[in-house]
């Protein structure tokens, strides 16, 4: 198995192999049913069907203990699936790992590298690891990935004095070291300030510029929002909703936003007036909307006595059509 896997992962047996199925060509990662439960009973993950478009940067979303982790690690042959099959870059799994494997990149749980040894002399012993590799390239591969992640400078620094967000780009240089069709990162701005979180993002998008298809699990909503162009949402082990954002965005009810020290009573005015999932946060007063007009909505809160400081009318964020989707909020981890 050839991908880079950065992190650790204990390989299983593997499932039965994928049932003829129809032509998934124009997908990246497909999965029919994949099911994992593990002894005692408990199902990490059921019957889940993604379907991850080619040149997409797919965010993939969910609570804590959701699935995400654990479908990453079946989807890249570390854990064997109970039920269900799977496919990477149109190939099915598992025969298809060793063929599929060369082509995907993945940083699995966080990067893993030697504190003692340099940026650079790390992704040789990465590059070493690969039998597909031509070691007599090695320096200029690792060279040119340095340079690609911005990393050039400090190809001779040793990891233990790179920053948090110097060790993730630096574990993402891993992932590129040959020519990659699929990225697959855990959490890849796990942990990083707000500058180095930046840094990743930009390396994102830049990946999937050229044409490389990126699964990212991620809890950062305004990240996600500002680098993917699909979302799947995970709840309890099963997919609660995947698609473009802005369908998914599209698809969920206007909420009328009431900006006022009397957030309690507008919303009351709201669900007087009708509106579904009338609440009070702080100095906000949120509802959707539906079809009554905003103009009467706002005369009738002025009509209460409410101290409207603003209204506006637009479309869910993200994080709210999560909320919507999983009843939760997005304080989650992996």
């Amino acid at each position: 198995m050839n991908a880079t896997l950065t992190g650790e992962g204990a390989h299983e047996a593997a499932p039965p192999p994928l049932a003829p199925a129809a032509s998934t060509g124009d997908c990246a990662i497909v999965t029919r049913g994949l099911t994992k439960r593990f002894r005692g009973g408990q199902v990490a993950v059921d019957d889940l069907h993604l379907a991850v478009p080619r040149g997409a940067v797919y965010g993939f979303l969910g609570p804590n203990g959701s699935g995400k982790t654990t479908t990453i690690r079946m989807l890249l042959g570390l854990v064997a699936p109970t039920g269900g099959g799977w496919e990477l870059l149109g190939r099915p799994m598992p025969a298809g790992l060793a063929a599929a494997l060369p082509g995907v990149g993945a940083l699995v749980e966080g990067p893993a590298f030697y504190p003692y040894l340099s940026g650079a002399a790390n992704l040789l012993r990465y590059d070493a690891a690969d039998p597909t590799a031509d070691g007599r390239t090695a320096r200029a591969r690792v060279a040119a990935v340095l340079d690609r992640v911005g990393l050039s400078a400090a190809a001779g620094k040793r990891y233990r004095a790179y920053s948090l967000g110097m060790r993730q780009r630096l574990a993402i240089a891993a992932t590129l070291l040959g020519p990659r069709e699929l990225l697959v990162l855990d959490e890849p701005t796990n942990g990083l300030d707000p500058q180095g979180t930046r840094e990743v993002r930009a390396l994102v998008k830049q990946v999937a510029a050229g044409g490389t298809t990126v699964f990212v699990s991620s809890h950062l909503l305004a990240e996600v929002e500002q680098m993917c162009t699909h979302v799947g949402v995970m709840r309890g082990g099963r997919l609660a909703a995947q698609g473009p954002i802005a369908e998914l965005r599209a698809g969920r009810a206007p909420l009328v936003r009431v900006l006022t020290p009397d957030a309690a009573r507008a919303a009351a005015v709201l669900e007087r007036l009708g509106l579904s999932g009338a609440r009070a946060a702080g100095e906000e007063a949120v509802a959707e909307i539906g079809d009554l007009p905003p103009e009467r909505a706002c005369a009738e809160l002025v009509d209460a006595g409410v101290a409207v400081r603003g209204f506006t009318v637009a479309r869910p964020s993200l994080e709210e059509v999560f909320v919507g989707l999983t009843g939760e909020g997005f304080d989650v981890e992996n």
